[in-house]
C-alpha cells in the first residue's frame, strides 16, 4: 500500500474521499442501524455501484451521474 499525500499543508487529495463517506454516512449507513460486518460490505457495494454511480446526481459532472457522465465524455471524445 502507497500512501497518498500532497504537499504540506494540501489537503486536496483527501477532500475528494471524505465527501464521499459524508456522502455514504448520510444517505446509507446511518439509516441501517446495526447490522454484521459482512451485511454492511455487502450493502456499501451495493450503494456504490447501485445508487452512487447510476443514480446519484453530482454536482461536478453537471448534475448527470458518474456512468451518464461517462457516456457522453465517450461519445464526445471517442479514444476516451
Amino acid at each position: 500500500m502507497i500512501q497518498s499525500m500532497s504537499r504540506r499543508g494540501n489537503c486536496y487529495n483527501n477532500a475528494v474521499i471524505e465527501s464521499f463517506h459524508a456522502s455514504i454516512k448520510k444517505e446509507m449507513i446511518y439509516l441501517q442501524g446495526a447490522i454484521s460486518a459482512k451485511e454492511m460490505k455487502l450493502r456499501v457495494f451495493d450503494y456504490i455501484e447501485g445508487f452512487y454511480n447510476r443514480e446519484r446526481l453530482h454536482s461536478a459532472n453537471g448534475n448527470m451521474s458518474p456512468l451518464n457522465f461517462e457516456k457522453n465524455a465517450k461519445k464526445s471524445y471517442p479514444l476516451y
